[in-house]
């Protein structure tokens, strides 16, 4: 990359440690946790028996096909759209609206039984979910300050990956082949409104800046947030889009492919609040290299032994654990550097970049399996998580930054298996630096 490094060396409030606690601040937007959970769990269950109603009624494999990439560029257009109406509204009446829209999707794409019909509704399904994370992020973003921000974001991403999971487990209480299984998917997404649109302590700031923030800027302001958001789309399309394909032409059964899909929900539960927490003490690329590159071994744990036994669970649950953290680590690094009158705006790029990743995610994984078999699903995770450690340790050293450091007796249990290695890396770049440098370090810290 060509940028002067200094660009992203040092956030404009690295220091910043004051504000509300993360628990007051998580305390204050539990109606938004919890309504996002319960429409998550609609959207996965809905997902999910899309899938296999598909596959059911015979639809061509193209079909299928359109179905999923429409579903990413709805998700690409919701997000864009999502932007502008935000700006004009406010988040709770943009929540609310698509939150009906997409009730009404899936109660259609149930009485609709039609391959083209279908890929509509999907790419229309992609455009809200996208517009509710806009929403949730930029609330999430004007409220929480930078000593905060990775954790906070991680309990974001918890709050849509396991109920995700969640949902996708309950496909085995219906019938695909009747109405009911989407009547209560829209049934979840409408309750989703419920604490949203009833707690006074939900309410996010009335004041939102219509100031733009175009990618190009973006990119110049945040290279290393931006292209780290791509990646982890790539890794998160290709890892999650195609688990269940792997392992049923691996030939496990179906209850076998759900325990199978289900294991890194339960790694995200593990270690996404560990590892996000790390980086709001630890620089953020260092903790974001190292998690990718435990996802890269794990993967390799995974090619070696295949899906079945106990070994290939621990393989997803430490996929999972590792891979799931890297979005709120990419968010977070990225909003380190924004003024608080454009975050809202960057909330809305960063999930462009993300579906934008995850509409090509599929496809570079599909292609691999057609080239070399279920096996191109492994390697397509593999390789798309080792660009990303490969990726954030170049820009660590293209860029340098003082590390979060603390005396070790405050840094947290948790973060401690980061700190070390952490901090090893940092002065390893200070070594190789000339002295000059080292004593502008010295001083910024």
């Amino acid at each position: 990359m060509s940028e002067a490094p200094v660009v992203d060396e040092l956030p404009p409030d690295a220091a910043d440690t004051t504000g509300p606690l993360v628990t007051s601040l998580v305390w204050a937007t539990w109606a938004l946790f919890v309504g996002l959970g319960v429409m998550v769990a609609g959207a996965g269950l809905y997902a999910t028996v899309v899938g296999i109603r598909a596959e059911s009624e015979g639809f061509p494999t193209l079909a299928i096909g359109a179905m999923s990439a429409c579903y990413y560029l709805g998700f690409l257009l919701g997000s864009r759209a999502a932007l502008h109406v935000l700006t004009t509204v406010g988040h709770i009446r943009v929540y609310t609206a698509l939150a009906a829209i997409l009730t009404a999707v899936i109660l259609t794409t149930g009485m609709v039984v039609h391959p083209i019909a279908w890929i509509g509704l999907r790419m229309m399904a992609g455009a809200c979910l996208a517009g509710q994370y806009v929403v949730a992020e930029s609330w999430l973003n004007r409220i929480v300050t930078n000593a905060q921000r990775g954790r906070v974001l991680s309990l974001y991403t918890m709050a849509t990956v396991v109920p995700f999971g969640i949902g996708q487990l309950g496909i085995g209480a219906f019938d695909p082949q009747l109405l009911t299984v989407f009547g209560v998917a829209a049934i979840l997404i409408s309750l989703a409104v419920v604490p949203v649109a009833l707690s006074e302590a939900a309410a996010p700031p009335l004041q939102l800046s219509s100031q733009k923030m175009t990618l190009r800027e973006l990119v110049r302001l945040v290279p290393t947030g931006v292209v780290t958001s791509l990646l982890v789309g790539i890794a998160h399309g290709a890892f999650m889009g195609l688990g269940a394909v792997y392992a049923t032409r691996a030939g496990l059964s179906p209850a076998e492919v759900g325990v199978f899909v289900a294991m890194p929900t339960l790694g995200s539960l593990l270690l996404q609040v560990p590892i996000a927490s790390a980086s709001d003490h630890i620089d953020r690329r260092i903790v974001g290299s190292l998690s990718a590159l435990a996802a890269t071994g794990a993967a390799a744990l995974l090619l070696v032994n295949g899906p079945d036994g106990w070994v290939a669970y621990v393989a997803m649950v430490s996929i999972g654990g590792t891979t799931y953290p890297l979005y709120s680590i990419a968010g977070a690094y990225t909003n380190d550097w924004i003024p608080p009158d454009r975050l809202t705006a960057v909330a809305a790029q960063l999930v462009v970049l993300y579906g934008a990743g995850a509409f090509i995610g599929p496809l570079v994984a599909a292609s691999a399996m057609s080239a070399t078999g279920e096996v191109g699903y492994v390697w397509s995770t593999l390789v798309a998580h080792g660009v990303i450690a490969i990726f954030l340790a170049v820009r660590v050293a293209q860029a340098p930054t003082s590390v979060r450091a603390k005396p070790w007796n405050d840094v947290a249990l948790t973060d401690r298996a980061l700190y070390m290695p952490a901090t090893v890396a940092s002065m390893g770049r200070r070594l190789r630096r000339p002295p000059r440098r080292r004593a502008e370090d010295r001083r910024r810290s």
